[in-house]
């Protein structure tokens, strides 16, 4: 039985993640832990858990968890990684793993020292429908793959053009703005698909001048075989422009997919166009863990591990370079 304990008990943790640890077979939550301990406590109350804390040590040290979840920010992910990899436990972290891929090399330089699995929250590596795509792809549907294109544009938030900016906007705390928070997963979805990224040209503004961190990104990425993706990503557009897609094109037809609204699935080729639903589960992250589970008590692998997780956030970091050299 695998009894997890889950440091940062926030709002990502309240449908997407939290619930699954006690839906998966050979796992429950047994106790999370908040700095404000009134919140903790909490949280505890309404999900049924035994256990809360307000210092992270102290459920780390519980000798009844054996596996940590981390759901901070990322500006901490390396920190307590690091601490749950040193009392030998594995560790599942949010995504990005964490601020840079600098500190992913420290967590997985760590996990190699003390023998202990890593894993990250990309979760789109468990989901049906990414895994619809995949298998699409796999089996020739579009024929060889010749490039993709993908856009997520989105308007700023009411607080942002406020002024009360959220910590996601803030390199410090989130390694960068929206792109590293959203862009994350695409990247690391397409690493899932294609392998790994071999080759990155990118352009990075702030085109709003709402917060110091980049707003637009446009970008261009080699995998193997030549394949080709461009993205674009901008966080300042009005709320009409708002776009959420992906299209891979094949040589003899294409897949058009959405990576966060679970539009349906549209495969276009000598048979036609087809549509299939892409179903987003009340908990997000359950296909992962259950494989994270499955891991961890020997009956099976985990499709997301700290070491996929630092490719992504390597990307990242090649991405943004040029605009965080201009800025400092």
């Amino acid at each position: 039985m695998i009894n997890w304990g889950i440091i940062g008990c926030g709002k990502v943790t309240e449908v997407k993640s939290g619930p699954a640890f006690n839906k998966v077979k050979d796992s429950r939550l047994i106790a999370v832990m908040r700095r404000d301990v009134s919140l903790a406590e909490d949280y505890a109350r309404r999900h049924n858990v035994p256990k809360f804390y307000s210092k992270a040590a102290d459920l780390i040290n519980d000798k009844d968890i054996n596996a940590v979840y981390i759901a901070t920010p990322p500006g901490s992910h390396a920190e307590y990684a690091l601490e749950v990899i040193k009392a030998g436990k594995p560790v599942y972290i949010e995504k990005p793993m964490a601020i840079n891929y600098s500190e992913c090399l420290k967590i997985n330089n760590a996990a190699e020292k003390y023998k202990v699995p890593v894993f990250v929250a990309y979760y789109r590596r468990g989901l049906p429908g990414f895994n619809m795509v995949k298998n699409m792809i796999e089996n020739g549907s579009i024929g060889k793959v010749l490039f993709l294109q993908m856009q997520l544009f989105k308007f700023p938030s009411s607080d942002e053009k406020s002024g009360k900016l959220p910590w996601r906007v803030d390199p410090a705390i989130s390694g960068g703005g929206h792109f590293f928070d959203l862009a994350c997963h695409q990247l690391d979805y397409l690493d899932y698909v294609f392998g790994p990224i071999q080759k990155v040209k990118s352009i990075v503004f702030n085109h709003a001048g709402l917060y110091k961190a980049e707003d637009f990104v446009t970008a261009e990425f080699v995998f193997h075989d030549n394949i080709v993706g461009t993205g674009t990503w901008s966080f300042s557009v009005s709320p009409e422009s708002s776009r959420d897609t992906i299209e891979i094109i094949g040589d003899k037809g294409s897949i058009k997919f959405s990576t966060y609204s679970f539009e349906p699935i549209i495969l276009t080729n000598s048979s036609g166009r087809q549509e299939f639903i892409n179903e987003r589960p009340e908990n997000v992250q359950i296909f992962l863990i259950e494989k994270i589970v499955q891991a961890l008590t020997g009956k099976g692998t985990s499709p997301s591990t700290g070491i996929s997780g630092a490719r992504t956030s390597k990307i990242m970091d090649e991405v943004v370079d040029e605009y965080y050299k201009r800025k400092r």
